[in-house]
């Protein structure tokens, strides 16, 4: 056999067996954090039951699990002695307890490690941490909700170095906490701190801590995590504040450009999405709707396509799309997205126009959310009450090509029972968590009978 064909046949061979190696979920959104999963070898359609390979009890916490190298890893607090969460989710009182950074075993749910450390909430709604664990290069970076950042070695959990970012670079803590998951770039790790002077963005040393630049003047960072795009001939960090929406250098934090985009109460939540067929960036807001800018292709820069004009959350007032926590997707010259009070909306990319609006993977009600996951064709949507959708997008409408129960709602919001947290998919499999336990439910083609 020729060395030429001995490659390809050995990778054909593996890929019929199913020995391929598996594809990890390592970061908020997936390895190229742009909500698509890209393993192949998945079910068409959900099957009645569904097959669960393990279930391990967790504590509460909002936070993803990110799952790399075999491994899961999950933030989550637990009370201390005699502490209770309030029974107004708004009441920011001090509630004493701890967050716990956890590594499981891929295959069976066995815990392997975990690291503990106190932290005495005061935030709104203080279930638990809201970030997703970045796992690069041996390491595990996690950010809590007091502004807790650590970097632990991912094969036992030993602390590396830590900041905390309200004390050291005297930050303002913001409603609801840290919520935005970092991002590891090359030897930086980039973080929303929200700090002073000019700290609202930083970039560390992601082997040291080290500070290496510092950018922004915003004290309120927000919520919506950063992210990296290739356009105008550059790698642009674009960063989304409650007062802009900012394209960085992310070598040096140098602003290459901004849009001012006043957000009411800071709900910069949803991460900021981009298509680089049509160089078109949007962000959108639960009050103050959506934003489209258009990328330059010859240089680091951008305009104003289109911007909402309702700042109402009430559905019948608002126009095109407002999100609370669910992160749109491009998909050709349309747009889809979990609006305001649950409406699955589609929009024309080009105007912002509503093309339809629908209920049926969602439900009604404040802050109704779901998770919207392209993979091939279709999109895997996980929704607030536990159930795990397939189903394909179009200009046409929704169409529902199964569903399945996946895991129980847990979190008392407005009359129901909500589960808030962003599933990883990896491995054939999906991982899901609520505030009681962390399943992982098999979908590999296999598993559809």
């Amino acid at each position: 056999m020729s060395e030429r064909l001995r490659g390809p046949l050995f990778f054909l061979i593996l890929a019929g067996a199913g020995l391929l190696p598996a594809d990890d979920w390592p970061q908020w959104r997936g390895p190229e954090r742009d909500g698509v999963w890209r393993e192949t070898g998945i079910v068409e359609k959900l099957p009645r039951k569904l097959t669960y390979l393990w279930r391990t009890p967790v504590g509460m916490g909002y936070a993803g699990p990110a799952v790399a190298g075999g491994r899961v890893y999950l933030m989550d607090r637990v009370l201390g002695a005699g502490a209770a969460n309030p029974d107004n989710p708004f009441n920011k009182k001090r509630v004493s307890g701890r967050e716990r950074i956890l590594c499981f075993d891929a295959d069976s749910g066995k815990l392997l490690w975990k690291h503990s450390y106190a932290s005495n909430y005061a935030i709104s709604y203080p279930y638990g941490p809201r970030t997703t664990p970045t796992v690069s290069g041996g390491k595990v970076y996690c950010l809590g909700a007091m502004g807790d950042l650590l970097c632990l070695d991912a094969g036992g959990g030993k602390v590396l170095w830590s900041k905390q970012c309200v004390r050291d670079f005297d930050a303002e803590l913001n409603t609801w906490g840290y919520s935005s998951s970092p991002l590891v770039d090359g030897k930086k790790l980039i973080v929303l701190v929200g700090g002073k002077p000019g700290a609202c963005i930083v970039a560390f040393d992601k082997d040291s801590g080290k500070e290496l630049w510092r950018a922004l003047e915003d004290t309120d960072p927000g919520y919506a995590s950063p992210v990296i795009f290739n356009a105008g001939g550059t790698r642009q960090l674009i960063i989304w504040t409650p007062t802009k929406l900012a394209s960085l250098n992310p070598e040096t934090g140098k602003e290459y450009w901004r849009q001012e985009f006043k957000v009411n109460f800071g709900l910069t939540i949803p991460t900021p999405i981009y298509d680089p067929k049509t160089r078109r960036l949007l962000v959108s807001s639960f009050y103050n709707g959506s934003l489209m800018m258009g990328l330059d292709p010859a240089k680091p820069s951008a305009r104003l396509l289109w911007k909402g004009k309702s700042d109402s959350e009430l559905p019948k007032r608002t126009d095109g799309l407002h999100s609370i926590m669910c992160t749109p997707v491009f998909q050709g010259e349309h747009i889809y997205g979990i609006g305001s009070y649950g409406e699955l909306r589609c929009l024309e990319a080009s105007s912002g126009q509503r093309l339809w609006k629908s209920m049926k993977a969602t439900g009604p009600g404040r802050w109704w959310n779901a998770f919207i996951v392209r993979h091939e064709d279709r999109y895997f949507i996980p929704n607030e009450q536990g159930e795990l959708i397939i189903a394909r997008l179009s200009s046409k409408g929704y169409e529902e090509l199964s569903r399945a129960q996946l895991i129980e709602g847990t979190r008392p919001v407005q009359r129901r029972k909500v589960v808030w947290s962003h599933p990883a998919f990896a491995q054939k499999c999906v991982f899901a968590r609520n505030d009681k336990e962390i399943v992982c439910v098999s979908l590999a083609a296999s598993a559809e009978k």
